[in-house]
């Protein structure tokens, strides 16, 4: 996509959960939380979206605290309100009360200068999916290792 850049990137969501739907959403943040973001200082292996009256808040994502900034830093576990359309909500919402789907996010990112989630609607993978995952990934790195030999 033209005009994206990834700042940080949740691997362990495609490993831990079937993504069936991913959208992108603006995010709410103080200035120095951006700054933060900028340095690449965002963590979250087990943040998740979460429907609260009606808004949309992003939850267990940590930003760390900008080590330039003053004593008037930010929270670095504040849940975090996201942005989107409202019909884009509705869907979702309904999405999510179904069972066993959750909102999961995918990466941060740049979007002509404006910092961007993208979340995924998820569904939790079975231990024997996650198996299967990691034997098909074996099988492709053993292909490729093979074709490298072979053109040699």
């Amino acid at each position: 996509m033209e005009g994206r850049k990834v700042i940080a990137l949740n691997r362990r969501a495609r490993f831990d959960y079937t993504i069936e739907e991913s959208f992108e959403c603006g995010i709410v943040l103080e200035g120095s939380e951006v700054k933060s973001i900028r340095l690449g200082k965002v963590s979250f292996p087990d943040g998740f979206a979460v429907f609260e009256n009606g808004e949309l808040w992003l939850r267990n994502v940590n930003i760390a605290e900008y080590s330039f900034s003053s004593m008037f830093n930010h929270d670095p576990e504040r849940p975090r309100k996201l942005l989107a359309h409202a019909q884009e909500l509705k869907r979702l919402k309904r999405r999510v009360d179904e069972k066993g789907y959750t909102l999961i996010p995918l990466d941060f990112h740049f979007t002509k200068g404006r910092i961007k989630v993208e979340l995924g609607l998820c569904r939790g993978k079975k231990f024997g999916d996650k198996r299967e995952a990691i034997k098909e990934r074996d099988v492709k790195r053993d292909i490729a290792r093979e074709f490298r030999e072979r053109q040699v």
